[in-house]
Order: C-alpha cells, then sequence, then structure tokens
C-alpha cells in the first residue's frame, strides 16, 4: 500500500473513534441531566390563546367565583420533578412515565400510563388507569374515579401532585 493510502485511512480511523466518543458523550449528558422539559402545545403568547385560523384572541378574564373556587394548576410537589406546574385545562392530563403523556415522570415506581387526572363537571377527578404500584389520595388507593379536593395529594410512584388555586 501507498503511504498516502495508510495515512487516508488513520485518518477516516481517527474521524470513526471521535465520532463514536462524542455519542457516548451525548448519550451519558442525557442519562446525567435527564430529558428537557418543554411546553406542549401552550399559548403562543402570555396571556393569548391560538385560534383554529391561526390567529391570537385575547383571554376572557376569569371570572372570581372560578378563581376564589377552583384550582388552576397542578403542581408536583414530591419526587423528580419538584416543582412542575401544570396549567389545568378542559383537557386530562396523562401522568406515566411513557413520551406521550402530558406529565412524564422519570420514575421507576411509575407505569407508563399510571393515572389520569380529568375535569368533570365542576370538580376534578383521579383515575388509577391500572398501574402496577397504584395511585393514592392522600393515603386511599384510588380504585375508581374518585373526586379531587383543592390541596390533596395524589402520590404517583415515588412522585406526589397537587391541585393548587
Amino acid at each position: 500500500m501507498s503511504e498516502l493510502a495508510i495515512t487516508l485511512l488513520r485518518l477516516g480511523y481517527l474521524v470513526l473513534l471521535w465520532v463514536f466518543v462524542l455519542s457516548t458523550i451525548g448519550v451519558l449528558r442525557r442519562d446525567l441531566y435527564g430529558t428537557k422539559i418543554t411546553a406542549r402545545g401552550g399559548p403562543a403568547k402570555k396571556g393569548r390563546t391560538p385560534t383554529p385560523a391561526g390567529g391570537t384572541a385575547a383571554l376572557a378574564p376569569p371570572t372570581p367565583a372560578r378563581r376564589d373556587a377552583a384550582p388552576t394548576r397542578l403542581v408536583v410537589t414530591e419526587g423528580p420533578l419538584r416543582g412542575t406546574t401544570l396549567p389545568l385545562t378542559t383537557s386530562a392530563i396523562l401522568i406515566g412515565r411513557a413520551p406521550s403523556c402530558t406529565l412524564v415522570l422519570d420514575d421507576d415506581y411509575s407505569s407508563s400510563r399510571h393515572a389520569r387526572i380529568f375535569p368533570q363537571g365542576t370538580g376534578w377527578f383521579v383515575e388509577d388507569l391500572g398501574s402496577t404500584n397504584g395511585t393514592f389520595l392522600d393515603t386511599t388507593k384510588v380504585e375508581r374515579p374518585t373526586p379531587i379536593p383543592p390541596g390533596a395529594h395524589v402520590r404517583i410512584g415515588q412522585s406526589v401532585v397537587e391541585l393548587q388555586r
């Protein structure tokens, strides 16, 4: 083999080695720092909400009765995601380890689709979705859809979530 061919093989091997090292560092970094939490489908601007036509419309101010009585957010108070807040809307919140969940838990004790919290009438309910370790409302195991009073603790694996005003 010529000297040029040997030099090119050495350089190719060196580039391949660096690609492997950098990809290994990327995997380790993701394992150490976890996944990024990004807002899913939130309003385009603060105080605005998207309309079907693609524009924005001003949000109606909340009524005083709703602001004082009904919870407006779901807060993780214990566990790896402590401090994470989700706004409560008219749609259900799916909680679990699966990436398709609204609140993705990084918790070995939660199932991929562990529980859901959903509005019904004027209140919020929690429902266990057949999880292995169960869902608890304060100290009571959730067997069927159960209303959640504001301030009650819902334990899902090692995480605790709470409805707050």
